[in-house]
């Protein structure tokens, strides 16, 4: 029996995450960021989780399908950096699946979730990641297994989704039944009320960067481990689409002679960015990394003399943090929340629009008045787990204490 479930110390609060975004042993890069945060949650000793990440149903798991293979080869169920994880299949029909992918994701879950209960881990709540679909499908979850929950919005599920009729429609309601709502900055929680959110229901809890994983190093030392030139370096990291703005930074070489750009990352514009770079005359000045693994990251910050972010969309962008956490400042688009990630001048530079020019210029302003990276890396360390993790152990408390509250108030007939 669990301590504090038969007067001991206090029970732990037993939550289950729910997302499609949350790494696997096929996929452990893909929504590292959740995984992240329930890390720490988990070592505070006060939360036991159980984890549903639904992956979505393909038949075959040949390498030529890449991404879909992945979801194939994805097991049904594993232990993943300790966690009890279940992958149960959801079927997204083409070309109606947008609206109708909170239904299918939450059937294709409801099976798992049961199976969960009935094992004995009686959940306090529902831990839910994304908010559309993720955060509809824990509301029709919550409602069939009578739990409350709470959902994390990160990015595109608020600043862009929320544009078409019927996932907004959905969003609407899925917050109005849930306990609680969490952004990972302060525009996504301004939106959500822009949305009909009561402000009471809405909280910011930023994402943090893991200060041991991400620290400064030898700049020498990181280029030489990868190969990279001497020389002012620049760096990109992210998928290649085009919302990340890696094109952006390759035009931006034509009027930076003296910058040498290391692309991280892959994904559909791979052939598109390489074909830019020699069409502009800079591809002998471009290092395109591909997909690196995330403890190699730390690495490529350390050797950069600047990140540059161009991306049009962001919630809370990870890679901000982690770079300035190995010293290195940035250049960002000023979006969303990465305004209220790069404050100050030892954080780096705002780009007053998205362009080439724009980079040029905050690049080039940055150069001539660089701050050490000692004073970086100090600006980082504020943005530690730790406030992060107590907002949601208050969260979760209050509101299974006040469900317990709430039962204690029927009485048996008779």
């Amino acid at each position: 029996m669990t301590a504090g479930r038969s007067g001991g110390a206090a029970a732990p609060i037993r939550t289950l995450l729910f997302s499609t975004l949350y790494p696997s042993s096929v996929r452990p890069g893909h929504g590292i960021f959740v995984e992240t945060r329930l890390r720490y949650l988990l070592a505070s000793g006060q939360v036991e989780t159980r984890v549903v990440a639904p992956v979505p149903w393909f038949p075959s798991a040949d390498p030529r399908f890449g991404d879909w293979a992945d979801c194939a080869r994805t097991p049904a169920a594993e232990t993943h950096n300790g966690v009890s994880v279940v992958h149960p299949r959801y079927l997204l029909p083409p070309k109606v699946g947008m609206s109708i992918a909170p239904l299918v994701l939450a059937l294709g879950a409801r099976k798992a979730v049961a199976k969960l209960l009935a094992d004995g881990f009686d959940f306090d709540l529902i831990d839910a990641h994304y908010y559309y679909p993720d955060g509809i499908a824990a509301a029709l979850l919550a409602t069939w297994f009578d739990k409350p929950f709470v959902v994390t919005a990160r990015g595109t599920d608020l600043n862009l989704i929320p544009q078409y009729a019927v996932p907004r429609a959905w969003i609407r309601w899925a917050e109005s039944k849930a306990a609680g709502s969490i952004g990972v900055c302060k525009a996504l929680m301004d939106q959500l009320q822009e949305l009909g959110a009561a402000p009471e229901r809405t909280h910011v809890l930023r994402n943090g960067v893991d200060l041991e994983r991400f620290s400064p190093g030898d700049q020498h030392a990181a280029r030489a481990r990868l190969g990279l030139p001497a020389g002012r370096l620049l760096l990109s990291v992210g998928h290649l689409v085009e919302r990340k703005g890696h094109h952006i930074a390759i035009e931006a070489l034509a009027a930076l002679p003296d910058v040498h750009l290391a692309i991280v990352g892959d994904g559909e514009e791979r052939d598109r960015l390489r074909q830019l770079a020699d069409n502009l005359g800079v591809a002998g000045r471009v290092t395109f990394a591909g997909a690196r693994p995330q403890t190699e990251l730390s690495y490529w910050y350390r050797a950069a003399d600047i990140l540059a972010l161009c991306s049009s969309r962001e919630g809370w962008a990870n890679v901000l943090l982690e770079s300035m956490a190995c010293g290195t400042p940035v250049v960002a688009t000023a979006i969303w929340g990465t305004p209220e990630v790069v404050r100050v001048r030892e954080a780096g530079r705002l780009m007053s629009e998205r362009s080439a020019a724009a980079l040029v210029a905050e690049v080039r302003a940055l150069f001539g008045d660089y701050p050490s990276r000692s004073d970086v890396r100090a600006y980082a360390e504020q943005f530690d787990w730790a406030e992060t993790t107590r907002g949601q152990l208050e969260l979760f408390k209050r509101i299974k204490d006040g469900r317990a509250a709430t039962a204690s108030t029927f009485t048996a007939p008779g």
